[in-house]
């Protein structure tokens, strides 16, 4: 039988650090399979410079949360033992675990070195602003909790080719590693004249050991977790070959199927099917600039042209690359990347991932369960889980789209006969006035009663002899319209 398969984020930026995470995935693992999740993104598994870090200043890639080594054995999630037990019992409940890789840099290094550098222009890092001179930076990795288990490399200012602090001075800035065949990796984004650089100890991909570690290591986490998919951190700031040369080995290596999603931050369709070109069309990018999209929608309501929603999307133009999300860690209120989707959007936003027939769409943890921090935000389960069901249930087969007005459009999945009584009717509306739309369901299916499954409407719609419906909605608000249940 197909059926459509779902994604999701399982954490957010505020995640509870109380060790706790791993145990309550475990505990959960059967709920969000009844829900209609098949697969978790899962955050860093790596230990980082410190226990309360969400896990993107990776110290050691090899400490699973097994070793004491900043303070801690354990990771802010939990340990190597409740990760596993976690990811078993997602596979036990059939859902897949994609972990999230974070490969651009390191941090919290064990010694400093010293070592010649240029200083470069922060918004120009082509543009050198100083002649070279010695620094004395954390660039030394030994790991001496971890004594040399499952890796005996160690990292030094040779593997990396940019950091951001001179311990000797206390000066920060952006500081180019001199040496031979050192320079910034060049198939990376071009923001900032070269984007290789992002933060801490930048990873030099030039590296021949650098490339054959980070493969090796890779291959490890396969055997040492079962995983069945990655998720890339930050690729627009790591060279597009290697990314390409990692996801291959890595698929030859697993003996299943591997998943990988990339994160290429920047709502450029161009920039992304360029990067998605020099890497063999070997992964899936997050769909960027639909969010963005999201984001203007929810922000001038009757202002924004709905029928542009997908305008320049990769979900639009290359779908079978398209992973589509509403909200994630980076864009929630207060961190790097915010660009929050307003409330009153979030149920528009959702249905346009979950109920389309294009797009591996993604549930943040943060709009399903809530998000925590100083300012903490309801999650959104109960409208979430009506579409999880409608799209577990009813949105199969071919879609006609009805994007004729500006405020108010639909969608009709026709079904599938695999399954039954399937098919659906979407109707949204930006606008401050009720509205309708007649659309076409089948004229297989005149005589039928189609319900507002999302409870929003209480309209009993009729289809006639021709199988069209008048679907009605309310004012900034989105109904899906199925057939009642026999």
């Amino acid at each position: 039988m197909i059926q459509n398969h779902t994604i999701m984020q399982y954490f957010e930026w505020h995640t509870n650090g109380d060790g706790n995470h791993w145990n309550r995935l475990k505990e959960d693992a059967p709920n969000l399979k009844e829900r209609g999740i098949d697969a978790v993104w899962i955050p860093p598994v790596t230990k980082a410079d410190n226990v309360a870090n969400p896990g993107y200043s990776v110290y050691d890639v090899y400490d699973l949360g097994e070793f004491d080594q900043k303070g801690e054995v354990r990771t802010k999630y939990g340990t190597k033992k409740e990760l596993k037990a976690a990811i078993k019992a997602c596979h036990d409940n059939d859902i897949k675990v994609y972990v999230d890789i974070v490969m651009n840099h390191k941090a919290g290094a064990d010694e400093t070195e010293v070592f010649k550098v240029v200083e470069v222009d922060a918004e120009n890092r082509m543009n050198v602003i100083s002649e070279p001179f010695d620094i004395e930076a954390y660039t030394k990795f030994t790991f001496p909790g971890r004594k040399n288990k499952y890796s005996k490399f160690k990292w030094n200012y040779n593997h990396f080719n940019g950091t951001d602090y001179d311990h000797k001075t206390g000066k920060t800035g952006i500081y180019k590693i001199l040496g031979e065949n050192k320079d910034w990796n060049e198939n990376v984004d071009d923001e900032k004249g070269n984007f290789d650089y992002l933060m801490f100890c930048n990873i030099d991909y030039k590296h021949p050991d650098v490339r054959k570690e980070m493969i090796e290591w890779g291959k490890w986490l396969i055997d040492e977790l079962d995983i069945d998919g990655m998720r890339l951190d930050a690729i627009k700031h790591i060279e597009s070959y290697f990314i390409r040369d990692f996801v291959h080995a890595m698929n030859e290596h697993s003996e299943k199927p591997f998943y990988f999603v990339g994160e290429f931050w920047l709502p450029d369709l161009e920039t992304n099917e360029n990067f998605l070109t020099d890497a063999d069309y070997a992964l899936d990018l997050f769909d960027v600039k639909l969010h963005y999209n999201f984001k203007e929608a929810s922000e001038r309501g009757q202002g924004y042209d709905l029928r542009q929603l997908f305008d320049k999307t990769l979900v639009q133009e290359n779908p079978l690359n398209a992973v589509t999300f509403v909200d994630n860690h980076d864009s929630q209120p207060g961190e790097a990347l915010e660009s929050f989707v307003k409330d009153w959007f979030k149920p528009l936003a959702y249905a346009s991932i979950l109920l389309r027939y294009d797009g591996f769409p993604v549930i943040f943890y943060g709009d399903y369960y809530g998000i925590g921090g100083e300012m903490p935000i309801d999650g959104k389960q109960a409208m979430i889980d009506t579409l999880l069901f409608i799209r577990k249930n009813k949105a199969y087969g071919l879609q006609d789209d009805y994007f004729d007005h500006e405020h108010v459009i639909g969608w009709v999945r026709r079904g599938a006969k695999e399954v039954e009584n399937s098919g659906c009717a979407v109707i949204m509306n930006s606008s401050t006035e009720e509205a309708q739309k007649q659309m076409f369901v089948g004229k297989e299916r005149r005589g039928q009663v189609w319900l507002d499954y999302n409870n929003i409407r209480e309209d009993e719609v009729i289809i006639d002899d021709d199988g069209n419906g008048l679907f009605k909605v309310n004012p900034g608000s989105v109904s899906v319209y199925c057939q009642k249940d026999l």
